[in-house]
């Protein structure tokens, strides 16, 4: 029976789409839970913002085991090099170069004429095979594009190093015959494509876009391209039961874990259908675990613990480095440490700082029946600093308050609360990890007021980005 590979899309789509914001550590998850569920590839977005993007993808490329990890490129040199770079940690990494092959989308999205086109599919194509053994063309809007051309676009692709070729109906108009006829013409007419897996992108424009897959994969393409959650293109789920209800009499399976699907699926869809608002320092959630268990003794050396701070996310000095190696030590000899005791000893003795912004005050309101709201005066050298906000609960009105004096939004990577001592005057501790341009600032409070601790941690952790950037 023929293999049919399925691309799961969704970190792509949602960083196209923007309409649900999405934290570094979901988008972890839903990379591993993708993995588990041995999709054949998981497609990230691209490199756009930097050294976050590209610690994404750092993190994800020492996660995923089983599928390949799929990133596209912009059409330059100098971006297929930067891609690569940040994906050659992956077990199975793969450069994916989308190129405008319709005569509207080549003057539009290149302003370059079809000649100009095909040379550059050649450059790009002959580098990216260069740096990976597994490069991808998509080739978009191909369903309107001049047949002639779109064969040359192909050939010239496989010919210079394309493992995959993807035919993308980006207009949404296909019917399943259609698209049918479509793939058998490309079969037939482009011998260079027995060298290259033939890779489907379907529109849901009409809301046929499983029939279309299905037509599609009847007719000889070999990958179908599928989102957890959403419209614009066939469901993963959708396509694991056409494959798993009709996969026999179609001769074809997939190498999708069926058994887990529907677990996974919801697991995945409760993080792209949040509806959470992107003002809230709880935009998208916290305290999802982007990393394996981490587990630490007295015997662990200082390599094993800047490797384990390297999967959480922190970038260290030497010096802070042996900071907490030392603390580490100390704290193992009693008890293991794992991911959770390790973020407190870095909050505790990495990166400390000059203080940038002091807590003067702060006055809570809340209940059941008002809505939270925070009054917080912070201290910026001679300077006092107010802010004043509504929020979700306490806690979330404190942070918005501290966001909207500093001016600035950060993702709250992760937020703990646990007590440090017993009884009704019991001392809490708490956590705070921003991230900051790709980087995890932690910072600790701890007092008998929860709602305090939680400012001071927050606070802590504001200081040592504002000495990152300068600003001590």
């Amino acid at each position: 029976m023929k293999n049919i590979d399925i691309s799961d899309i969704t970190l792509r789509k949602m960083a196209e789409d923007g309409k649900t914001p999405v934290s570094f550590n979901e988008k972890t998850v839903i990379a591993k839970e993708l993995d588990k569920l041995n999709v054949s590839v998981i497609e990230t977005a691209p490199i756009l913002n930097g050294k976050k993007d590209v610690l994404f993808l750092h993190t994800i490329a020492s996660l995923v085991k089983n599928s390949v990890i799929s990133c596209p490129t912009a059409l330059s040199e100098d971006s297929v090099k930067e891609t690569y770079d940040a994906l050659k940690g992956a077990v199975k990494p793969r450069l994916l170069i989308p190129v405008p092959v319709s005569i509207v989308q080549m003057e539009y999205m290149c302003k370059l004429k079809p000649a100009k086109v095909l040379e550059l599919i050649k450059k790009l194509v002959t580098l990216a095979s260069s740096l990976c053994e597994d490069v991808e063309v998509e080739m978009l809007d191909a369903t309107r594009a001049e047949k002639e051309f779109l064969k040359n676009a192909i050939a010239t692709a496989v010919t210079a190093g394309a493992k995959t070729v993807t035919v993308s109906d980006t207009a949404g108009d296909m019917l399943p015959e259609e698209m049918a006829g479509f793939i058998k013409g490309l079969k037939s007419d482009v011998p260079e494509l027995e060298n290259a897996v033939l890779s489907v992108v379907c529109n849901d424009k009409l809301g046929m876009a499983v029939a279309v897959a299905t037509a599609a994969i009847m007719s000889g393409a070999d990958q179908i391209k599928t989102v957890v959650s959403g419209d614009g293109v066939p469901t993963t789920r959708a396509i694991a039961n056409v494959i798993r209800e009709r996969g026999e009499s179609l001769g074809v399976k997939s190498d999708i874990n069926m058994t887990k699907v529907e677990h996974a699926i919801a697991k995945m869809s409760f993080i792209t259908e949040s509806k959470a608002s992107a003002i809230t320092p709880f935009d998208a959630g916290t305290g999802a675990d982007p990393t394996d268990d981490i587990v630490l003794d007295e015997n662990s050396a200082v390599g094993d613990i800047s490797e384990a701070l390297s999967k959480i996310g922190y970038e260290l000095s030497d010096d802070d480095i042996k900071n907490v190696y030392e603390t580490v030590k100390k704290t193992a000899a009693k008890k293991s440490v794992g991911n959770k005791e390790l973020d407190s000893i870095v909050a505790s003795v990495a990166m400390q700082v000059p203080s940038v912004y002091k807590l003067k005050s702060y006055v809570i309101n809340s209940g059941d029946v008002i809505t939270p709201t925070a009054n917080i005066e912070i201290v910026r050298g001679e300077e006092t600093l107010r802010g004043f906000c509504i929020g979700d609960g306490p806690i979330d009105a404190a942070f918005l308050a501290i966001e909207k004096i500093t001016g600035h939004h950060y993702e709250l990577d992760d937020f703990q609360i646990q007590s440090v001592t017993r009884g009704y005057e019991a001392m809490g501790s708490t956590l705070v990890k921003l991230r900051h341009n790709g980087k995890i600032f932690s910072g600790t409070g701890t007092s008998t007021d929860i709602v305090g601790a939680s400012i001071s941690a927050y606070i802590n952790a504001l200081n040592k980005i504002s000495f990152e950037e300068g600003l001590a």
